[in-house]
């Protein structure tokens, strides 16, 4: 099936793009536009805004540690959306919570009130015994864990640098923590100590994603390169995958561990054959910055997010099954 412009993305205001691109099925795909969290509908083909974040905002419920006067006209840094939960991050240290099955905004408030304390990503994830987390990294030096219940913080992890990126291992045992430094740490997810240093890499980090088998972890980095590390043995990295121009800015793999997506800033997209060792490949060329990249759950679907003011859009790839690639076709 051909490759198609589903939505067209208006004059995003982001100057950081990593992961603003969700997509919770094949047909459901969470994204920003302007100052506005929106859902697109590949069947029904609309859009409709789930969240507003340039006016007031002021939470429904009232939770300790929310801001009881609210936000103000966020800017958007980081987005993640997991079982009905919406997660949205700013560049003032903003955290706001929605639950798309509840009307209004369950938590908001300022992680951190640093001068530069934007809140780099944000991340869901379930814990050693299934509970539902939040895990935030800023550039305040802190990841914080917080409940998704009451949206209370449950610890507090500190490093040495700014952390761009954090990426919770599938057996929630260990997360990747990756910053304004050239190593990536590896850290126990209950105590925040790290337990492994990933060296390789020449400059700050900006992502990183696990295979579901938890044991190669990608991490992407200013270098312009990817590299991927077997945790099992962390003295030298598997592969180095070499982007085009920029930084690889986000890493996304499939549910089934079948491909691996990675995205420079602004251009190109790249998507690997983790079953060829990474040797196969396919990249996507286009026009504008990007603004994220999703995999559906099932697999049959790729989202690439691009922002651009005259070109923004959101585009889909559909999985062909007769040579196991994507079709790239516009």
């Amino acid at each position: 099936m051909p490759g198609k412009c589903l939505y067209f993305l208006d004059n995003l205001r982001i100057n950081l793009l990593r992961n603003l691109v969700w997509a919770t099925s094949k047909h459901d795909v969470y994204l920003m536009q302007n100052y506005s969290i929106m859902h697109w509908s590949s069947l029904k083909q609309k859009g409709k805004e789930v969240l507003n974040v340039a006016g007031q905002i002021v939470p429904s419920v009232k939770h300790p540690g929310s801001s009881p006067q609210g936000l103000t006209r966020v800017q958007v840094s980081a987005m993640s959306v997991k079982d009905n939960l919406v997660v949205v991050g700013g560049f003032q240290g903003e955290l706001i919570c929605k639950y798309l099955d509840k009307p209004g905004v369950s938590f908001c408030t300022k992680i951190s009130h640093d001068e530069n304390s934007i809140t780099n990503a944000v991340e869901i994830y379930n814990d050693a015994s299934g509970a539902t987390r939040l895990m935030t990294a800023n550039n305040d030096l802190l990841v914080r864990v917080f409940d998704t219940e009451k949206f209370t913080v449950l610890e507090r992890f500190s490093f040495p640098w700014s952390v761009n990126h954090t990426s919770v291992s599938p057996d929630s045992k260990l997360v990747a923590v990756l910053g304004d430094n050239a190593d990536c740490l590896l850290a126990d997810c209950k105590t925040g100590k790290t337990v492994g240093t990933l060296r390789g890499h020449l400059d700050y980090s900006f992502a990183a994603a696990w295979h579901p088998d938890g044991y190669i972890l990608a991490t992407g980095n200013q270098d312009t390169t990817c590299r991927l590390w077997d945790v099992r043995k962390l003295s030298s990295s598997l592969a180095v995958l070499k982007g085009r121009m920029g930084a690889i800015r986000s890493i996304r793999f499939s549910s089934d561990g079948r491909f691996m997506a990675m995205a420079e800033p602004a251009d190109f997209v790249h998507l690997y054959d983790t079953r060829q060792d990474y040797t196969k490949s396919q990249e996507i060329d286009l026009f504008g910055e990007i603004a994220g990249i999703s995999f559906s759950p099932d697999t049959e679907a790729f989202f690439v997010g691009v922002a651009d003011r005259t070109y923004g859009s959101l585009l889909e790839f559909n999985r062909r099954r007769m040579n196991y690639y994507f079709d790239s076709i516009l």
